[in-house]
């Protein structure tokens, strides 16, 4: 499935900032991030909470969610 969103500019270098500061090592899961491999990665997160919910991962994610008036 392709997905296209709109994210402000404003969002999108902070998000880039982030990725360009949290490159891979030894301790990650999904290896060098890129605006893509973060996003497949949060969405993939918000499946483990509802298959995994205690899940590291599902179970943090639910917390997210949680914080922004979503229940799982």
């Amino acid at each position: 499935m392709r997905i296209e969103i709109e994210i402000s500019d404003e969002n999108i270098a902070l998000i880039e900032e982030f990725t360009v500061d949290n490159q891979s090592d030894e301790y990650s899961t999904h290896g060098p991030l890129d605006l893509t491999v973060l996003a497949r990665m949060l969405m993939e997160d918000v499946a483990l909470a509802v298959k995994r919910p205690g899940s590291w991962e599902g179970f943090n994610m639910i917390r997210v969610l949680e914080s922004h008036g979503y229940k799982i």
